[in-house]
Order: C-alpha cells, then structure tokens, then sequence
C-alpha cells in the first residue's frame, strides 16, 4: 500500500511540472480568447460587453460559412494526400527490391525542412496562367488547356490545399514508415507461408496495427488543415475574392483590417471547439484495443 501511494506521489512530482507549462501555454490563452471573445472591442479602446452577440453575427456571416466550407475542402485535400500518398510510398520504401530506399527518403523529406515562403513561391510560378509548370506540361502532352489556378474561384483553395500537402507528406510519410518498420517481420513471413500478397498484407496486417499512427496523422491533416493561414496568405491573400479564406484568416481579416477584435476572438473560439470535436469524432471512430507486439 505504501509503495502504492509512493508512486502515486512520485509520478505527480513529474508530472505537475508539464501540467502547470501547459496550463500557463495553452489553457490561459484559450480562456482569455474565450473571455475576449464576449465583448465589443478594437483592441485600443475599452471593452464592452456583449454576451453572444458576437457568436449570433458569426452564425450569420456568409464569410463564417465560407470560411468553414473551404475549411473542410483544405483538410479532406491534406488528409487524402498526406496520409494517402504517404502510405503508399511507405509501402513501396519498404519493399527490399526497391534501390535507392534510403535516396528516396532523403529527397521525399527536403520539402518539409524548406522554407514556407520557398515553397509558396516555387508553386506560385508552377500555378501561373502563362509559363507556369503545370500549364506547360498541358502543352507538352498535346492538350488545349491552360488555366490561372489562383486566379479561378473555384481551383484556387485546391491548388494551394495541394502546395500544403506536397511540403509536409514527406513528414507523415516518416511517420508512417517507421510504424511499419517497427513491426515484426514474422508477421509478414506467416502471411507470406499462407499465400498472401502485398496488398492482402498491407490491408490484414500493416493497417491494422498502424491504427494509433493513422489516428495520429489523421488528426494532425484535418486540425493542420482547418488552422491553415500562412500558404494561403501568401499565395492568394484570401482571393479571388473571399474564395481561400478560412477561419484562421477571418481572423486575421476581424482582427488586423477592421480592428473588431471581440469578433476575432469569437472565430478563434469556433475555431478551437471545431478542432477538439473533429479530435474527440476521430478517437471515437478509430478507438480499438491496442495492439503489443
């Protein structure tokens, strides 16, 4: 009983610590957001207080709608991209008659370390209507097509869901590869004894057991994407129009060009609830025993 209560004690000690950084970092933050969020304020003069009134105009804001609709597109982008391409990539790094494993991973990863301005600036010269990259290829292949994609309503959040997705895949694909390598090889070599393919492994084993890493990165594609600001705000500025604004722009709109910072608050808070409900449905979706080996 008593080495009991010594643990219980010890591990407190530990980790109190983490708890009152996190409390200082995170949590006091987002209460002072949510607090600021129930005023009437420009951020110079005195607060007024409001109640609802900013979360009932936020309802009604077809910017608010906007914002939230191209927020899912840019996350439902990432997710299939990032996770997607990365497991297949993952797969194939895997296999031992693949050369170059290591060459390809190296080169699959530089994105990440680049810079974001590099990154938006080199996919802005690829998306531009007359000698970008992409229209070029178009012309190459014998196809009448060209298109300015962040000129186009309707392209524009996609193209620069799609910049966003190609600089950080290489991330989730570490990620991804490292769970499958931590994996026994005698799970494979039985699967193998039994007739089973590549892809009837992948699906009756890796997936499986890589459950808590897709839950990870599921989580980190759909948040990161619904929290997207800076790819966009360096590539479009929100244009054409209010076609690539998400929430994190609103803000930023709310905040720094109308100076209605009660405002920006309040879509900071929707912004945090939408993140922690779409976290809780993912642990909910994808809850199973975890699996040792």
């Amino acid at each position: 009983m008593r080495n009991q209560f010594k643990k219980k004690i010890a591990i407190m000690v530990f980790t109190l610590p983490t708890l009152i950084i996190f409390t200082i970092i995170v949590s006091i933050p987002i209460g002072n957001t949510l607090y600021r969020s129930l005023f009437n304020w420009d951020g110079l003069s005195k607060p007024i207080f409001n109640g609802i009134a900013n979360y009932k105009q936020l309802l009604g804001d077809n910017l608010f709608h906007t914002s939230l609709k191209n927020g899912v597109i840019y996350s439902v982008v990432l997710a299939v991209y990032q996770i997607g391409i990365s497991s297949v990539l993952a797969v194939l790094l895997s296999l031992k008659k693949i050369k170059g494993r290591k060459i390809f991973r190296t080169s699959l990863f530089i994105p990440v370390v680049l810079s974001v301005t590099v990154v938006c600036q080199l996919w802005i010269s690829i998306y531009n209507g007359q000698y970008g990259l992409l229209n070029k290829i178009f012309q190459v292949l014998g196809m009448n097509y060209s298109q300015d994609w962040l000129s186009d309503k309707n392209s524009a959040i996609i193209a620069i869901a799609f910049a966003d997705s190609w600089q950080y895949m290489g991330y989730y694909l570490v990620l991804i590869y490292a769970a499958m390598k931590s994996i026994p090889e005698h799970y494979y070599e039985a699967a193998e004894i039994d007739g089973a393919g590549t892809l009837t492994k992948y699906f009756k084993i890796t997936i499986p057991l890589l459950t808590e890493t897709y839950k990870l990165c599921l989580t980190l594609t759909i948040t990161g994407g619904l929290k997207a600001f800076s790819t966009m705000y360096m590539m479009s500025g929100g244009g054409p129009g209010t076609s690539t604004y998400t929430l994190t722009f609103l803000m930023y709109r709310s905040a720094f060009r109308v100076n209605e910072f009660g405002y920006a608050c309040a879509s900071a808070s929707v912004l945090v609830i939408e993140c922690l409900i779409i976290t809780i449905i993912i642990n909910k979706l994808m809850s199973k025993d975890v699996i040792y080996y």
